[in-house]
């Protein structure tokens, strides 16, 4: 073979792997965008089962309301359990003395101690975070409430204190069975707690048992959960306050109903034409809004199952988690997030601070993006285009949760008819006769701190009660309601309201 030929036959080779090598390329590339394309479009069905647009949003309030008036009526006739307070007296600003609290509820529990003057005012207080370890939270109730009444005394004898005598408010933020304004039976535990032996116990009398154990004189006089906590709050301040939302952890709702709208009393009511109901939405199952995948294997993997539907597409334990579950199924559809080890098959381990924090990134870069991943869930040198789906993830978890919680506000505003509609109907809204401004008070972590969240809340707000009957609304932030609450109660309910220092 002469030189010519084996010149053709090596440019033959050549071309040959070339064509080889661009073949290779053109089918590596078309292997990533079909990849990617699954990963988008996983992202694509997240945004449309998520979806909450206002006539959806509407008839979700109206649903809900509708359960609020069939659980009035007996009780198992709805899943929102509208728990009977026994508070038919809220602050006013005539309470005066010293008065302590405790405020359990979440990951922590809080100690305080308010003092107050004439005019609502709070002339001090001192509050002390305590965290409840995990294996408080499904131990024994004589181990739990041990160690909350010894965080009171200790907290009693740093402030140089004197407890005799003193009334005593008990913020206890899971449902109640209450008997008195000063006893009520557990019901059942939400937010991982899991001591089994303590459903269907007096709660007040665990806790007062406890004290006298540590040595503490002084008793529950009032026990509240955290929503209605926040509503004596912001009465205490606002006498327009109708109603109240725990916007955190957990997600929850009370406001003051007229007595004679109840007709499940069980001779609880008194004299008093109105009490505090305590709504226990987090059960509420709204039939507009479907379950996506995430919340169903969500569900599926809680002890609870598809109980507290709505809390969990609401509340600050579960929305880092269903993020998990969504970017666990990017994972899964390709390799948008490498090969290295991660972190998303671990249940909990994206909290919603976390969420938060990859939503509010408003970086070219997405650095803080990155650092979240990177710290939290293992995951580097994560691409740009990635980084911004991950956000699109949590936005759109932020903003379903956001306009649900709005939507819950407006069934409480229709069932005191604060919300413009006549005899409940989905119709414009509009203000009939004299406008009465409604005040609600929030508290929560969800709502305070995280901005986006609370935009996306007012937003939908607006959209549902249109601008005149919205212009009506206040919504309140109550720094520490729910505990501070609970000591007004205590000074509402005590055999006194002059408690000498």
């Amino acid at each position: 073979m002469g030189r010519a030929q084996w010149l053709g036959v090596a440019v033959a080779c050549a071309a040959a792997v070339t064509c080889g090598v661009a073949a290779t390329m053109v089918a590596q590339r078309t292997a990533a965008w079909r990849r990617w394309n699954r990963v988008v479009a996983v992202v694509r069905g997240l945004e449309e089962g998520c979806a909450t647009p206002t006539e959806r949003l509407q008839r979700v309030a109206h649903s809900l309301a509708i359960e609020m008036f069939a659980g009035l009526a007996s009780e198992g006739a709805s899943k929102v359990r509208m728990l009977l307070t026994c508070v038919d007296a809220l602050p006013d600003g005539c309470e005066e003395g010293i008065y302590y609290a405790i405020d359990l509820g979440g990951t922590s529990f809080r100690v305080m101690k308010l003092e107050l003057g004439p005019g609502s005012m709070v002339i001090n207080k001192k509050i002390e975070h305590q965290p409840i370890p995990e294996e408080l939270t499904k131990g024994t109730t004589e181990e739990l409430f041990n160690v909350i009444a010894l965080a009171l005394k200790n907290f009693i004898e740093r402030e140089g204190g004197n407890a005799e005598g003193r009334a005593l408010g008990f913020t206890f933020s899971f449902p109640v069975r209450q008997d008195s304004i000063s006893s009520g039976s557990l019901i059942r535990w939400t937010k991982e707690f899991s001591i089994e032996e303590a459903v269907g116990k007096d709660v007040a009398q665990c806790l007062n048992e406890a004290l006298v154990r540590s040595g503490l004189s002084l008793q529950v006089t009032a026990l509240v959960n955290n929503a209605v906590g926040t509503l004596a709050m912001g009465h205490y301040y606002d006498e327009d306050t109708v109603a109240s939302v725990i916007i955190g952890a957990g997600t929850n709702a009370s406001y003051i109903e007229r007595s004679i709208a109840i007709t499940k009393s069980r001779g609880l009511l008194t004299n008093s034409e109105l009490m505090v109901v305590n709504v226990e939405w987090g059960s509420f199952r709204p039939p507009q809004i479907p379950l996506t995948p995430y919340d169903i294997c969500f569900h599926d993997e809680t002890h609870d199952h598809y109980d507290q539907a709505f809390e969990k597409m609401i509340s600050g334990v579960y929305l880092g988690e269903i993020a998990r579950l969504v970017l666990q199924r990017m994972d899964q559809e390709s390799d948008v997030f490498g090969s290295a080890m991660n972190c998303l098959s671990t249940p909990f381990i994206l909290s919603t601070p976390c969420l938060a924090a990859i939503r509010e990134d408003d970086s070219q870069d997405l650095g803080e993006v990155g650092r979240v991943l990177e710290e939290h869930l293992k995951i580097q040198d994560v691409p740009l285009k990635t980084r911004r789906l991950v956000m699109r993830v949590c936005d759109i978890i932020t903003h379903r949760a956001a306009r649900l919680a709005a939507a819950g506000i407006v069934a409480v505003l229709q069932k005191i008819g604060r919300d413009g509609t006549l005899c409940g109907t989905t119709k414009v809204r509009k203000i009939r006769g004299e406008p009465k401004r409604s005040v609600v008070a929030i508290e929560g972590g969800l709502y305070q701190g995280y901005s986006v969240f609370r935009e996306y809340l007012n937003e939908a707000l607006v959209e549902i009660l249109g601008d005149e009957i919205a212009s009506t609304v206040t919504l309140r932030v109550m720094e520490e309601g729910s505990g501070i609450g609970a000591a007004l109660l205590a000074a509402s309910y005590s055999s006194t309201r002059q408690n000498s220092a």
